[in-house]
């Protein structure tokens, strides 16, 4: 099978390899099915030697956060988010070229976009602000004033 371009798409709809998909699970209730995510092989860079200009093993994933059958406050989460694999469009797009093989290429994409949306999950709490007791501001001007007295005494002496 020759490539003759650059990238070979594979979309999971109604393929081989989709039976070698399975839903990512995030949560109990919460998982993604494999037609909502695009996978392309591609050449991967960096060294390799001849086995590098004959296959596509890099892998790029595609997922689509506003078409997702994810419920909103995932979606709302995802899309609010200040990260790079996240297009303006709302894609998800994560390259996968650590492995030298398309399947764990493929596996790693699919472990990285579950790790992106359990984060997205998780609900921080809220820091509560707070002050400092009377005590320990009343410590911390003492020690500046003793470092003070400290630093005074450095400087030179002065002949009577």
């Amino acid at each position: 099978m020759s490539n003759g371009g650059k990238v070979a798409e594979t979309v999971f709809e109604r393929s081989a390899d989709f039976e070698k998909l399975t839903m990512i699970r995030i949560s109990n209730s919460v998982s993604i099915p494999p037609e909502e995510i695009t996978v392309r092989s591609v050449r991967a860079g960096g060294p390799g030697g001849q086995h590098v200009n004959k296959s596509s093993t890099a892998v790029h994933l595609f997922f689509d956060i506003r078409s997702s059958s994810l419920p909103d406050h995932y979606k709302t989460r995802l899309l609010a988010r200040s990260d790079r694999r996240i297009t303006d469009e709302g894609v998800v797009v994560i390259k996968a070229q650590e492995h030298r093989s398309l399947e764990k290429n493929r596996a790693d994409a699919m472990e990285r976009l579950s790790e992106l949306v359990r984060s997205a999950g998780i609900v921080r709490k809220r820091r509560r602000p707070t002050k400092p007791s009377r005590k320990a501001r009343a410590k911390r001007m003492d020690a500046k004033t003793k470092a003070s007295r400290t630093k005074s005494l450095r400087g030179r002496v002065k002949p009577e």
